[in-house]
């Protein structure tokens, strides 16, 4: 039997490259993301797209998100991070490139179905890395900054994007997208030679890290055994609805609801992306405050969460108030409130499960937020063409609340014994 080890973490300098890479390729992630949405009307026009028909193309690239959530942890477990990160960033930016050829409908799904393919691979390699680079302290803060490049990407998009397609035809902001993505692999495989820093052979490490040799050999079945496994999907699939909310139909609702020019949500629609940015950053930093003031890492995520959850029955506000600034300011606070939660939601992860778990883990918790992005984009487009975004406002009240009520106890055990113990038994 092997024995698995809890990862030394690697030098400032190394975590200082770590944390920038991913914070660029997080942004490029995002860039990629939000360029669809920005030239929606254009290429809804030009292919003869509907809103219904948007939904399904959106609903396309959520379901393949949710299909490669579900297996890319194991490609990241199999190749490591640095091999298996390659992969995802290479095939997300050829599919991004592709969307710049598609002249109907169907080619555009099937480009958007591959994009989705690819891109969720980075937020199942990126955890793992800061798991095996950065010490528990480290962990949340790490993966707040580096997520905060997904904000900057949203937030950088729509000005960009605007201007690029006034100067250049819309369908060359996909080109520009893919090759910025296939620039970043030389630097990435020079700044990371190795998968990983060696790991301390040491007990006391290895009773902190809750591993033991049955839960490095029974794999998929002790995630899949563990209640909190099955929580934290549910609670993704619940909640990250509401940021694809805000990535693929706010900058639709404010040129169509809202009426909204295009230069007008060019120059003011990039503060909620902004406000997710500082959300990114402010939930890492406010559980690492905690954790630092000696309130153990369970309740500090606890309360993380339950802090931002206590701010989305704001939504409803952004759908009745008058002014379309003053939805824009709603809908900040509620982004920022959003990614504070999910990056508490992602550190919950990479602290709940040991280290050769936490690829597969991951990848299986964010399969929840594949297939519920897709589920409510459907509903979204369902009440978009039928009665407009208020419904959509008032449901997205009620979901945080929710998932943290689901969510309360999973961290009265660190590790499911139960789970453990029934793996035992049938071995």
């Amino acid at each position: 039997m092997t024995e698995e080890h809890e990862p030394v973490p690697a030098s400032r300098r190394g975590q200082r490259q770590l944390l920038a890479l991913l914070f660029i390729v997080a942004l490029i992630n995002y860039f990629d993301r939000q360029s669809l949405s920005v030239v929606a009307p254009r290429f809804q026009a030009e292919l003869h797209l509907s809103d219904q028909g948007y939904g399904h193309i959106v609903s396309l690239f959520l379901f393949a998100s949710a299909i490669a959530y579900a297996i890319a942890g194991f490609i990241s477990d199999a190749m490591g991070t640095r091999r298996s990160m390659a992969l995802f960033v290479g095939w997300w930016s050829l599919a991004e490139a592709a969307t710049a050829f598609a002249t109907t409908g169907l080619h555009l799904g099937i480009a958007r179905f591959c994009l989705g393919l690819g891109e969720p691979g980075l937020w199942v390699a990126a955890p793992k890395a800061v798991g095996e680079y950065f010490d528990k302290a480290q962990r949340s803060v790490a993966i707040g900054i580096y997520s905060m490049g997904a904000t900057v990407g949203a937030v950088v998009a729509l000005p960009a994007i605007a201007a690029i397609t006034t100067k250049l035809p819309w369908r060359s902001i996909f080109l520009i997208d893919g090759v910025a993505g296939l620039l970043w692999l030389p630097f990435w495989f020079y700044c990371f030679r190795k998968d990983a820093p060696k790991p301390v052979d040491s007990d006391a490490a290895r009773a902190e890290a809750g591993v033991s040799t049955l839960a490095n050999e029974s794999g998929l079945r002790t995630v899949l055994a563990r209640s909190s496994t099955w929580k934290l999907m549910v609670a993704r699939g619940l909640t990250d609805p509401v940021w694809y909310f805000y990535l693929f139909w706010f900058p639709k609702y404010l040129l169509s609801a809202r009426h909204m020019t295009l230069p007008q949500v060019a120059h003011i629609g990039w503060v909620v992306y902004l406000g997710a940015g500082i959300g990114t950053l402010a939930g890492g930093l406010f559980s690492g405050m905690l954790i630092g003031r000696g309130m153990s890492v369970e309740r500090a995520y606890r309360y993380t969460m339950l802090g931002t959850a206590c701010l989305m029955p704001l939504s409803p506000l952004c759908a009745l108030v008058s002014n379309g600034n003053a939805a824009i300011a709603i809908a900040s606070v509620l982004a920022l409130a959003h990614m504070g939660w999910l990056v508490t939601i992602t550190a919950t992860v990479v602290e709940l499960y040991p280290p050769s778990l936490v690829g597969k883990a991951a990848g299986l918790v964010a399969a929840g937020s594949g297939f519920g992005g897709m589920l409510s984009s459907e509903i979204i487009a369902y009440f978009v063409t039928h009665g407009g975004y208020r419904p959509v406002f008032f449901l997205m009240a009620i979901l945080h609340p929710i998932a943290i009520i689901l969510l309360w106890r999973t961290f009265t055990r660190r590790y499911d014994a139960p789970s453990m113990s029934t793996t035992a038994a049938r071995s």
